[in-house]
C-alpha cells in the first residue's frame, strides 16, 4: 500500500560536552561535541503528505517564512539530487522553543528528509542524503542517526557512536532567545581558557553512571549565553540549587539550560516547579537512543 501521509517525531538535543575552538579562515569553528537526542516529550511533530506543490507551515507561526525555513531548503535540495519535484504539504508542530540551543530547526530539516525518503523510496542513511543534511547544518546528520555521539570538524563529522545512558533530564527555557550567530560572534571577542578534553565525558558515558556524566558536563559557549541573556544564568542557578539535580549546563548556544537528575521523578518535580516561574518553559525528558522517527503505521 502506498504511503499517503506520515507523522514523525522531530526530537530536540542537548550537548553533554561542547568545546568550541578559534574561528577558522573559512568562518567556521573547530568543534568537539557530544550530542544527545531527547525523547518525544522534548520534540516537535512533523506531518507530511503529497500535494500539488511544496508548502511548509509552522504551528504556531514562529515568524519564519516558508522560503527561509530550513525544512523547505532540505526538500528542495533532496529533490534536486533525486531528480524529483518536492511537492509536499508539511506541517511543523512547534513544541520546542525557538533560538533555544535544542536544534529544533535542524531536527525539522532531518525529519522532512527522512519523510521524503520514505515517499520516494530512498535510504536516509545513504551518503547522498547525509551529504545534503551536512550542507544544511552541522546538527542535521545527527538527527537522522540520533542516539549519543561524538562529532568533530565543525560539528558535522561523526567521530564515534556512544552508548545512550538512561539519563533523566529536565529542560528550562527562560523565554529569552539567544541567536546562534550572535553567540559565536560574542565568543570570538572573548578571552578563552585552555581547551577541555572530551575524554572524561566519554569515560563517564561508558561507565553508565549518571553522576559521572553530570560531573563531566562542559560547554565553553555557556558563559556567552549568560552574558547575552542574563535570564539564562538565572535558570541555570535555579537548576543547580534544585533538589535531585546532579549537574546543570547551558544547552548549546542557549537559551535553554538542562539538568541531569537523580531519577525521572526528580526531573518531573523540578520541571513542575520551574513552570510556576513567569515566562519559563520547562519539560522533564530523558535521553533517547533514536533520532527522528515515524509514529504512523505507514512509516514503521
Amino acid at each position: 500500500m502506498l504511503t499517503d501521509h506520515v507523522t514523525l517525531i522531530s526530537p530536540g538535543k542537548v550537548n553533554l560536552f561542547l568545546e568550541v575552538g578559534v574561528r577558522r579562515p573559512d568562518g567556521y569553528h573547530d568543534v568537539a561535541t557530544v550530542l544527545q537526542a531527547l525523547d518525544e516529550r522534548a520534540a516537535d511533530v512533523v506531518e507530511m503528505a503529497p500535494a500539488d506543490a511544496l508548502a511548509v507551515t509552522c504551528v504556531p507561526d514562529i515568524g519564519v517564512s516558508a522560503e527561509d525555513n530550513l525544512a523547505t531548503r532540505a526538500l528542495v535540495l533532496l529533490g534536486e539530487v533525486a531528480g524529483r519535484t518536492p511537492a509536499f504539504a508539511v506541517t511543523l508542530h512547534k513544541r520546542l522553543p525557538a533560538a533555544a540551543g535544542l536544534g529544533g530547526a535542524s531536527s525539522n530539516a532531518a525529519a522532512v528528509l527522512v519523510g521524503a525518503c520514505r515517499f520516494w523510496g530512498l535510504d536516509p542513511a545513504s551518503g547522498e542524503v547525509l551529504g545534503i543534511a551536512r550542507s544544511l547544518g552541522a546538527d542535521v546528520p545527527f538527527f537522522i542517526e540520533g542516539g549519543t555521539a561524538l562529532y568533530t570538524g565543525r560539528g558535522d563529522v561523526l567521530a564515534r557512536r556512544l552508548p545512550t545512558n538512561a539519563l533523566a533530564l529536565v529542560l528550562i527555557n527562560p523565554g529569552e532567545p539567544v541567536s546562534t550567530a550572535a553567540a559565536y560572534a560574542h565568543f570570538d571577542r572573548r578571552l578563552r581558557g585552555p581547551a577541555r578534553d572530551v575524554t572524561t565525558m566519554l569515560e563517564a558515558l561508558q561507565s553508565g553512571d549518571s553522576s559521572a556524566v553530570a560531573s563531566a558536563l562542559a560547554n565553553n559557549l555557556g558563559e556567552v549565553a549568560v552574558e547575552i541573556a542574563p535570564s539564562v544564568g538565572e535558570a541555570r542557578s535555579f537548576l543547580r540549587q534544585a533538589p535531585g539535580v546532579l549537574g546543570a549546563l547551558v544547552a548549546g548556544s542557549g537559551s535553554t539550560v538542562f539538568g541531569i537528575c537523580e531519577d525521572q521523578t526528580s526531573a518531573e518535580d523540578v520541571a513542575r516547579e520551574a513552570s510556576t516561574r513567569e515566562g519559563w518553559w520547562s519539560v522533564a525528558t530523558c535521553a533517547s537512543s533514536t533520532g527522528v522517527r515515524f509514529v504512523t503505521p505507514e512509516g514503521r
